[in-house]
């Protein structure tokens, strides 16, 4: 299984996957030029990785997502829920900024998208 790094930059993400406790991490902001290119190579890796393994966590600590952004996000949650419905252990940790109602929002928005284990945690609760 190839490994998954991507440098955070201005307006895109980190992601890297850590393979010891099969946690893919998402942090920063979401804003590419073309969100669809951007994303693309996480869309396979996601479909690679899946195919073969059976326990992944995400945990996505991202400030913004624009509109781009947040179709390819909807777009990986939907290959976690087909994993998910097809048996895999599949769980989620969205963390927004209380100080942005907005960010819960959103969060909640993607919850409603899937059946799968899906938690919403402020960063403030993480800090105390």
């Amino acid at each position: 299984m190839r490994t998954l790094d991507i440098e955070q930059s201005a307006s895109t993400p980190r992601i890297i996957f850590q393979p010891d406790e099969r946690v893919l991490l998402i942090r920063g902001e979401s804003y590419p030029e073309n969100s669809f290119e951007f994303y693309a190579p996480v869309a396979g890796w996601l479909k690679e990785y899946l195919a073969g393994e059976s326990t992944l966590n995400l945990d996505i600590n991202v400030s913004y997502l624009n509109s781009s952004s947040t179709k390819c996000m909807l777009d990986l949650l939907d290959i976690l829920e087909e994993a998910h419905c097809k048996g895999a252990r599949i769980s989620l940790v969205w963390r927004y900024d209380q100080e942005n109602p907005r960010s819960l929002d959103l969060a909640q928005e993607f919850q409603e998208e899937v059946t799968l284990p899906f938690a919403i945690r402020s960063y403030q609760e993480e800090q105390s």
